[in-house]
């Protein structure tokens, strides 16, 4: 399914759902609660793209994903982050923090 198909069925559900910009790979679906629908995030996911797409590391990524979007309360509408018991992107990040270091010891 595309994004764009997922942003489609989830306005269908919702047309105030509210979805978060720049973290398109990292919606996985949709989480309803009260008759409410909305956008659901993969916090693991949101992590790796803002190493690999900000060049930032794993402590800066949480906290800005905490401070940025996690503590952002923006309506019913708010999408809502998951955090998986078993992670499919663990491989991915560890290998994401290993190629940044090995740049790092490279040198200019």
């Amino acid at each position: 399914m595309t994004f764009e198909e997922k942003k489609e069925l989830i306005a269908e559900l919702n047309p105030e759902a509210l979805l978060a910009d720049g973290f398109e790979e990292a919606l996985i679906g949709y989480a309803q609660q009260f008759n409410k629908t909305m956008a659901l995030y993969d916090y693991e996911r949101c992590v790796s793209i803002l190493i690999r797409r900000d060049g930032m590391s794993r402590e800066e990524a949480e906290e800005f994903l905490s401070f940025n979007t996690l503590g952002a309360w923006v309506g019913e509408g708010t999408p809502c982050f998951a955090f998986l018991f078993e992670d499919p992107n663990a491989k991915e990040e560890n290998r994401l923090e290993s190629d940044r270091e090995d740049r790092s010891q490279a040198g200019p």
